[in-house]
């Protein structure tokens, strides 16, 4: 049975109700076009003017109003939600944990990921340095959903390959992110892909995609990409809701055809 997914691409802002007053639109319209399962973009609740502006919204484990909204919203909706990622609180005061919180249809929390690898790059004037306000997680993400297992990465992840194949045999890998607009255009689409032809499945990317308040520029071009490698869906810049279809029959065609998980020796 085929399922219908969709990613939302956001340009964040540094206040937290107009990004859930956003995010409620755009998932909403998801939800309309038959989505069963939504992503939202890493960061998607805050870009604050500076880095530190997210630890002073960071959210306790299990309360708070961006983890009620999302909560409500996959209740409301009826469907599986992805959160993009939000800070949850830390046991050190000026960092947060940037988590990834999975929600079911009846509003449960299902799944939890904290993001593994931090981004740091400096080239020119351009420079960022997650470290300085993030503690990193430290364990991978893999939880059942309605396209059977489901892989779940943050951004800067996806230059980590062993990241993804330590999570086993999955139908679907998600890839909430705020790539920049510079390694973005040189390497976000090429790095999707071969993460999906790696390991035959599904690729479901949510983006940043503008220019933010704080003057940063996000790449965008959220998409689903297929086990063969394919982009199905792609959305360059912009707010808005790409989907796509998860159909099993194909992904298993690809694995019986060119049974490269099989022939893995180490």
């Amino acid at each position: 049975m085929n399922h219908t997914v969709a990613a939302i691409q956001m340009i964040s802002s540094p206040t937290v109700e107009e990004n859930i007053a956003t995010a409620r639109r755009l998932v909403s319209e998801a939800a309309r076009g038959g989505a069963q399962l939504v992503l939202l973009p890493e960061y998607w609740a805050i870009m604050g003017l500076h880095d530190s502006d997210k630890v002073k919204v960071a959210e306790p484990p299990g309360s708070g109003p961006i983890q009620e909204f999302m909560a409500g919203l996959a209740k409301e909706l009826k469907i599986w939600l992805i959160g993009g990622t939000l800070p949850l609180t830390s046991d050190q005061a000026d960092k947060v944990i940037n988590t990834t919180l999975v929600y079911g249809p009846d509003g449960a929390h299902v799944s939890r990921y904290d993001k593994i690898h931090l981004f740091g790059f400096t080239k020119g004037t351009e420079s960022y340095n997650e470290s300085k306000t993030i503690v990193p997680g430290k364990h991978v993400g893999v939880f059942d959903g309605p396209v059977g297992k489901v892989g779940m990465s943050v951004c800067y992840d996806l230059r980590f390959p062993e990241l993804f194949r330590a999570m086993g045999p999955v139908a679907l890998i998600v890839v909430p992110a705020a790539f920049t607009y510079t390694t973005g255009m040189a390497h976000w689409e090429i790095l999707l892909r071969a993460r999906a032809i790696e390991n035959q499945c599904y690729v479901l990317a949510a983006a940043q995609g503008g220019i933010h308040p704080n003057g940063r520029r996000t790449w965008g071009h959220s998409m689903l990409i297929d086990p063969w490698g394919t982009v199905k869906a792609v959305l360059a810049e912009g707010e808005g809701v790409v989907r796509g279809e998860i159909d099993p029959a194909f992904m298993e065609g690809v694995r019986e055809s060119l049974p490269a998980l099989k022939h893995r020796t180490m």
